[in-house]
């Protein structure tokens, strides 16, 4: 493996510090403005909406003008907008800064997946993109946990100050990684390449199932972790490091999947790792939805989280196959699709949650969820792209 994968496992560890750090805070935050757990669970889908809808601009931003020049631009405004959420009067500047960190954010991760897919050939790429996944989930694990820690010490403010502060850092040395690693020049590509990138794209039958597939895993997955707090509240855990502990569970199963992907890949195929991964999701929705004790409820999230990034790694490899020379492009529209995903998770959990009750809810999404796997598993193929043969620069 290249060692300037290191440089951007080491950004996506940073951007993925933030993504869940308001999550296991999200009461206390409710309480400070003064608004239902509902409205401050705004947060949760503002952040991945502004994540998904800059996804467009940024896949072909960093086509044209170079990826890690954005990355390195990206995380640096993630930091900041921490940092400004944390001195926060109001609930709508808490708002607009967390709209702003979804911007930053939104311009690490996928263009890290581009660049990783640049780097590994196809054999190996998956694994590739496991380890690049590895930084992300030590992240969200991180961050759910010193969230929670951090919470109950210094406040949410605390929480933000202290997670900018880290990113910034972060962003200086990955920017002097990336500078040893001359990988900042600007590609030979075009707005008329870009044009024949999306038609590449769009015309692959697999596109349409993976999109809609990640779209699907992040409304259903996703879109839960901001209620867990609320779970656990009705449980009587009202300890903010215990929703930390118990929302982290996720990111340990993502981390598991990182170490045994090389193992059961062989083993299980691609499909078999889109439906075993599919169905341990909704075993563990339904599994959450009783309300077990906080503790089972941490290990059912890391089930969850091995079984989530077992499909969702394999959606990642689908989509990095899309096309070749507008790659960043095709992970991009990969993540719109996911974090729009995420955007309509949390409302339509909320919707789900008045209305039906907890335990409804979750046992839909986790029908939706093992259907989903055999869909995949049944119309997803491993296609050439229609632009294979052309070349890429970075």
């Amino acid at each position: 493996m290249p060692p300037v994968l290191n440089v951007i496992t080491l950004a996506t560890f940073a951007a993925s510090l933030s993504v869940r750090a308001l999550d296991p805070v999200l009461p206390h935050v409710a309480e400070d403005f003064d608004v239902s757990i509902a409205t401050a669970a705004s947060f949760a889908a503002v952040f991945a909406f502004t994540f998904a809808i800059v996804q467009p601009a940024i896949g072909a931003a960093a086509d044209l003008f170079g990826k890690a020049r954005l990355m390195t631009i990206c995380l640096m405004l993630l930091g900041l907008a921490n940092v400004l959420g944390a001195l926060s009067t109001s609930f709508p500047i808490l708002f607009i800064t967390r709209v702003l960190a979804g911007i930053g954010s939104g311009g690490v991760f996928p263009v890290a997946l581009s660049l990783t897919s640049d780097l590994v050939g196809p054999d190996k790429r998956q694994i590739a993109i496991g380890r690049t996944l590895a930084g992300s989930m030590t992240g969200n694990l991180l961050g759910a946990t010193a969230s929670g820690l951090i919470g109950d010490l210094l406040g949410w403010r605390g929480v933000l100050a202290v997670l900018g502060g880290l990113v910034i850092i972060v962003a200086l040395a990955v920017a002097a990684g990336f500078r040893g690693a001359a990988l900042s020049h600007a590609p030979r590509t075009s707005l008329t390449a870009l044009r024949h990138g999306y038609r590449t794209i769009f015309t692959n039958p697999n596109a349409r199932f993976c999109y809609s597939a990640v779209f699907i895993e992040g409304c259903c997955v996703l879109g839960l972790f901001p209620f867990i707090a609320s779970f656990l509240f009705q449980l009587g855990e009202t300890s903010l490091s215990i929703a930390g502990i118990v929302i982290a569970g996720f990111a340990i199963g993502g981390l598991f999947y990182t170490l045994t992907v090389s193992r059961l890949l062989p083993r299980l195929g691609v499909r078999g790792m889109m439906v075993v991964g599919a169905t341990l999701v909704g075993l563990q929705l339904v599994f959450v939805a009783f309300g077990p004790g906080w503790k089972l409820q941490m290990l059912g999230l890391l089930v969850m989280g091995w079984g989530f990034y077992m499909i969702h790694g394999c959606l990642q490899v689908f989509a990095s196959e899309l096309s070749v020379e507008a790659r960043a492009t095709a992970l991009s529209l990969h993540s719109f699709f996911f974090f729009m995903g995420q955007t309509v998770g949390p409302i339509a959990y909320g919707f789900g949650l008045q209305h039906a009750g907890k335990t409804p809810t979750l046992v839909a999404a986790a029908t939706v969820m093992v259907v989903l796997g055999f869909v995949c598993a049944r119309f997803l193929r491993q296609r050439a792209p229609a632009d294979a043969y052309g070349t890429i620069e970075e």
